[in-house]
């Protein structure tokens, strides 16, 4: 009607240690009065009211302090009553929803085993496919992402594969799709692309089934072995996917086999397999990770004297935890880590989170704990040559994270270097300049790199 506004947020005096507890409001115009349309412990956000007014969809879940929890969709009367939990069923997080024109349904987008999906979701909770491969809003790496919305009967959405980034698509009220776009027609029509094949296979820790997907080098052939880049997402709660990839694109044009992979703790898999990690991060996703490499070594893929290992954020946390683990590689390139647990856990931007989350108790309270967990701890082990990259804006790994390791690897004699990127935030690749900048250091760390001629683990 106009008279009213609906809105997220946080209000509760301790909001800076409590910023993840937002609550559903209504502003009231012409009394200007504020009422609270939510009272729970957790986030309730991306308020959406249905085509007539009267009921009221968001995003949020119950926090119980877990270090991941699926985002559920909720819907209340604005007449009154409780809220309603549509998506108990659905084990994945819910990303973005939209409301269908008769009100009597939302479309909804998750993540699912890698995949961007779009579903029609009745309000009686029950679930139809619309659309699949939703992503390409993010170049760099294959992550989860995606936009779309709905009206007129016909949903659009932008669809992404391994051999192209997004294209506009249209879903009519029949279910029949239309490509909108070739944005990219006459660049990939010259180019020979990177092959994608998925890949499972159970982790030497427990058995529990990893995927991932594997990309080959234009010109591969079966009858020869190739250098290896294993490629870690970060996080650690995301995911990875058969999606457009730049960096991946460019290593396996360099003559490269990709790999990347979805360990524990990732995303679109359920909360328990994201909670594998609870507590407990890195941990055995180092054996998920390994045993994806030994596949490819396994089947002759992989050049087992070439072996080379890179991640960001998250991803650098798990390389830089891997080289204090095993000798298996001969060269890695640690981008923006956490190096240190208790130094990030006080230092970050996001300090009042991570300990509360991430960790049992406070630093100073479970000091073994972080430690044990920080690659820091086994920096005595590293003999693998190293290259760290930051952007000197991170304020999420901040850049004395990368010092620290740095530090160490320069006083134990390992061959290091430190890349720093000039007012670069923690996206460090979100410019084009700054992406290929960041592929060409690692390729050039990879390629001075002798390989080794004994690898062996720890």
């Amino acid at each position: 009607t106009g008279k009213a506004l609906i809105f997220a947020a946080v209000r509760r005096e301790d909001w800076e240690l409590e910023g993840r507890d937002t609550e559903l409001y209504r502003f009231d115009f012409e009394t200007g009065e504020i009422e609270p349309l939510t009272r729970r412990y957790g986030p309730d956000e991306s308020p959406a009211l249905s085509p007539d007014g009267r009921q009221l969809a968001w995003l949020g879940f119950d926090d119980e302090l877990m270090s991941y929890t699926n985002t559920e969709v909720w819907t209340l009367s604005l007449a009154g009553g409780e809220p309603n939990r549509l998506t108990a069923d659905l084990d994945r997080n819910v990303d973005a929803l939209v409301w269908a024109e008769d009100g009597r349904s939302l479309y909804i987008s998750y993540s699912d085993r890698g995949v961007g999906v779009i579903d029609r979701l009745s309000l009686d909770g029950s679930r139809t496919r619309v659309a699949e491969h939703l992503g390409g809003t993010t170049l760099g790496r294959p992550y989860a992402s995606g936009s779309f919305d709905a009206g007129d009967k016909q949903v659009v959405y932008t669809k992404t594969a391994s051999g192209h980034p997004a294209d506009l698509f249209r879903i009519d009220r029949h279910g029949r799709e239309t490509r909108l776009t070739t944005l990219n027609r006459e660049l990939l029509d010259n180019r020979e692309l990177a092959r994608l094949e998925p890949v499972t296979w159970p982790s030497s820790h427990d058995g529990l089934e990893i995927q991932g997907w594997i990309a080959y080098p234009p010109e591969y052939r079966e009858d020869q072995k190739y250098p290896l880049i294993l490629e870690i997402h970060g996080g650690p709660f995301a995911d990875y996917g058969p999606r457009f990839s730049m960096e991946v694109q460019l290593m396996a044009s360099a003559g490269y086999v990709v790999l990347y992979t979805n360990p524990r703790g990732s995303t679109s898999y359920g909360a328990n397999f994201a909670n594998q990690i609870h507590h407990a991060y890195p941990g055995h996703d180092y054996d998920d990770l390994i045993s994806g490499v030994e596949l490819l070594v396994e089947r002759g893929i992989a050049d087992p004297n070439r072996l080379y290992v890179t991640g960001g954020s998250g991803g650098g946390v798990l390389t830089a935890w891997i080289v204090g683990k095993t000798d298996r590689f001969a060269a890695a390139v640690v981008v923006k880590p956490v190096i240190n647990w208790i130094s990030f856990a006080l230092s970050a931007d996001l300090t009042p989170f991570f300990h509360k989350y991430w960790f049992p108790a406070p630093p100073w309270e479970a000091p073994e704990h972080y430690w044990q967990r920080s690659p820091l701890s086994r920096v005595g082990n590293v003999t693998t040559p190293t290259m760290i990259m930051t952007g000197e804006a991170d304020w999420r790994t901040p850049m004395w994270e990368s010092e620290q390791f740095y530090q160490a690897l320069k006083l134990r004699g390992i061959d290091t270097m430190l890349v720093r990127i000039p007012e670069a935030p923690h996206g460090i690749a979100a410019r084009p300049s700054q992406l290929v900048t960041k592929v060409r250091h690692i390729l050039a760390w990879f390629e001075r790199t002798v390989p080794k001629t004994a690898p062996g683990g720890a």
